[in-house]
């Protein structure tokens, strides 16, 4: 069974590197609007999130009356259940690495697919991973921030970079710490086309 190609509303190079590694193929059209949410349980941020990207580009005019499948996604880390985002600035990077290192998280992803035609589709999952880091000095802390690569990452840190001499284990799909549990969104566009 072949899957149609999808249309990507996320600018994530981590998310298209993993649609390519399983042979999907795609057009990447990343939502714009601001990400604004009511939730504060860390499952249903992801899936508001991620419902409101693909919204939004299914209700592009030139989806209407079309039928393609729009897949949007989000990825937050939580600790405690409270919320890590993309850090603000170093030190903003330094205080959550600092709060993570020796300790076991969860890294979520929301992801929506929505087939559009006359009644459009819609389909919401989430997908949990907890990840244990090591013990992290101020030192390997610093360091590994001076690298850029927390910068851009919820939770300030890369799980395919050089954290990745940090990572203890992981309970759970790996792809989904990375930004999107590939093999999960596989077996659902089988289901969902």
């Amino acid at each position: 069974m072949s899957i149609p190609k999808i249309i990507l509303a996320s600018g994530s190079p981590r998310r298209r590197e993993l649609l390519t590694q399983i042979g999907i193929s795609f057009e990447v059209l990343p939502a714009k609007g601001e990400e604004l949410t009511d939730q504060i349980f860390p499952p249903d941020v992801v899936s508001q999130l991620s419902l409101q990207k693909a919204t939004e580009i299914a209700s592009l005019p030139r989806f209407i009356g079309t039928e393609q499948i729009i897949l949007g996604a989000d990825t937050i880390v939580a600790l405690d259940a409270q919320i890590m985002g993309k850090p603000k600035d170093e030190p903003d990077a330094f205080r959550m690495l600092k709060a993570l290192q020796g300790r076991t998280h969860q890294v979520y992803t929301g992801v929506t697919l929505i087939r559009t035609q006359k009644e459009p589709q819609i389909l919401t999952f989430t997908e949990l991973t907890e990840v244990t880091m090591y013990p992290m000095s101020d030192t390997e802390i610093l360091a590994y921030i001076a690298t850029g690569d927390p910068l851009d990452k919820a939770g300030a840190y890369g799980i395919q970079g050089a954290c990745a001499a940090f990572i203890e284990k992981i309970n759970g799909d790996y792809n989904n710490v990375v930004g999107l549990p590939a093999a999960h969104v596989y077996q659902v566009l089988k289901e969902f086309i």
